[in-house]
């Protein structure tokens, strides 16, 4: 694979289920690879399936759907280094892009007009030694102009991981500074209950659903 090619598992047009953009029509870039093994995985059959397209070839499908947003994700969408440039083009085009990533990998090269969306890994993810801390620091220092590019995503199966977010979220005071999304690890935590949690302790974050798994069948793909 050159530099100027990607491995996609799939690029489509969708309604944005997940993060502060849910409900937004999206074009979705899913890049192919990923090998974190976290648990409960909802897009596994991205981890090897894939067809080699150029840079050039992507962003003409891509921009044929004509969606406000572009969200480039995976699979690990950061494991393929030509990821870089393709979200710089796209930001050079004037397109607004979104990057959702595993939080195992540095943003550091991704492109300050780029709205990260990080993923933090609980406990019952089976990996979340492998957080990358270096994600919150950057988000931290950024400078003021950019903080808005950053927020943070943390799927909860139950209280043990509730626990542990509130826990992390206090100690960098991330709410102070930036929208963490919080969710439930479909069919494993009512959501209700999570609610509940987050109202009893005034967190300062914002539930969210997974919309595209209640709009359709959760196990389909291209949604």
């Amino acid at each position: 694979m050159s530099a100027k090619t990607l491995t996609i598992s799939e690029i489509f047009h969708s309604i944005q289920g997940e993060a502060s953009f849910a409900g937004w029509p999206c074009t979705f870039i899913r890049l192919a690879g990923c090998g974190h093994g976290c648990a409960g995985c909802d897009t596994a059959y991205a981890e090897n399936n894939g067809i080699e397209l150029e840079i050039e070839e992507i962003i003409k499908r891509t921009l044929t759907f004509q969606a406000p947003f572009i969200e480039v994700t995976g699979g690990e969408p950061l494991l393929q280094p030509a990821v870089y440039p393709l979200m710089t083009q796209l930001c050079d085009l004037n397109q607004k892009v979104l990057l959702e990533t595993g939080g195992f990998i540095s943003v550091e090269k991704v492109d300050k007009r780029v709205h990260k969306i990080i993923d933090i890994k609980p406990p019952s993810s089976g990996v979340s030694q492998h957080n990358n801390p270096e994600n919150i620091r950057l988000a931290l220092e950024a400078e003021s102009i950019h903080r808005h590019t950053f927020e943070f995503k943390i799927v909860i199966a139950g209280k043990e991981d509730y626990e542990w977010a509130k826990s992390l979220l206090h100690e960098h005071c991330l709410t102070d500074s930036f929208t963490v999304m919080m969710g439930v690890a479909f069919g494993k935590l009512d959501p209700g209950e999570l609610a509940e949690w987050m109202l009893r302790d005034r967190l300062r974050a914002r539930l969210q659903l997974q919309l595209h798994k209640y709009l359709w069948d959760p196990s389909r793909r291209g949604v």
